[in-house]
């Protein structure tokens, strides 16, 4: 088994957790099982193997033990029980005064992820949305919110697209639909600038933009917006999922069987979506419509 170590305490967490997961598969135990050899409840162990809980040097101990780990395996796991259990403040926790629990988790993956994709029927996605954009959308949402709190959150967003100046930068996939790019969000201008920021992102070898055209039929429709993220760069295989809801709040989704349907739709609408160049020249022609 082969185990890849992250400085990072959530992908640590998530590594260390899928690996005691296989390990327990392979000892034909249940999470009930392991939870009484623990002398604790298998929610415990559940939330261990999913990566949203840090295990203790005893519990990791003992479930080597169990487990009959041995090195170089025991070694590199322990490294990542290690790292899981570092407590590194992020850059949204200045922000928790409007960031809902649901948006945090949401951000932890996204700073940590390899790869981005996401599906946007009616808006731009957030790391290529203008200032004057996200505020516009952010301002107009189902929660009420005070003209402060609106600067904080596009604050935030302008803070999450820092992942695409980075040297190795998040590789990001964006499906979009045409009626996202023909809304007139905050007006003709900020429309404009909006589209030509689009456009010029397009370009980056790091950024794919595609756009399903009205004329995709049902091919092209989605439900909802969501998005995917995979801790490496080089594997197709998503890791977890989120799925916006009409109250504008982030649902999780980490089991392996939504996430696959949620990757193969994604892959649908990819194959009913334009090319990438010819989404570029789709949306530098709507911004020129725009007077």
């Amino acid at each position: 088994m082969a185990v890849v170590t992250s400085t990072s305490p959530l992908t640590a967490r998530r590594k260390l957790g899928a690996a005691l997961r296989k390990l327990r598969d392979q000892q034909g135990l249940t999470t009930e099982e392991v939870g009484a050899y623990l002398d604790c409840h298998n929610s415990k162990v559940s939330r261990f193997e999913n990566g949203k809980r840090a295990c203790s040097k005893k519990d990791f101990e003992r479930l080597m033990e169990l487990y009959g780990v041995d090195e170089p395996l025991l070694s590199e796991l322990a490294d990542l029980m290690i790292k899981g259990r570092q407590r590194v403040p992020p850059w949204w926790q200045a922000y928790g005064d409007v960031i809902s629990t649901n948006y945090a988790e949401f951000l932890a993956y996204e700073a940590e992820a390899g790869r981005c994709r996401e599906c946007q029927p009616l808006l731009i996605p957030g790391l290529l949305q203008t200032a004057d954009y996200a505020r516009a959308v952010t301002s107009r949402g189902i929660a009420a919110l005070g003209p402060d709190q609106v600067d904080t959150l596009v604050e935030v967003r302008m803070r999450r697209q820092d992942l695409l100046k980075e040297t190795d930068p998040l590789l990001l996939e964006a499906v979009i639909h045409e009626a996202a790019l023909r809304v007139h969000v905050g007006g003709v201008a900020v429309m404009r600038a909006q589209l030509q920021h689009l456009a010029e992102i397009s370009e980056r070898d790091h950024a794919s933009i595609r756009v399903v055209p009205f004329n995709a039929g049902e091919n092209g429709v989605t439900t909802g917006a969501f998005t995917l993220f995979t801790a490496g760069k080089e594997t197709d295989d998503d890791d977890v999922a989120f799925v916006e809801s009409a109250e504008a709040t982030t649902g999780f989704r980490d089991d392996a069987l939504a996430v696959k349907r949620l990757s193969r739709l994604f892959r649908n609408l990819s194959s009913s979506a334009l090319s990438e160049q010819d989404s570029r020249e789709l949306i530098e022609r709507i911004e020129k419509e725009l007077v």
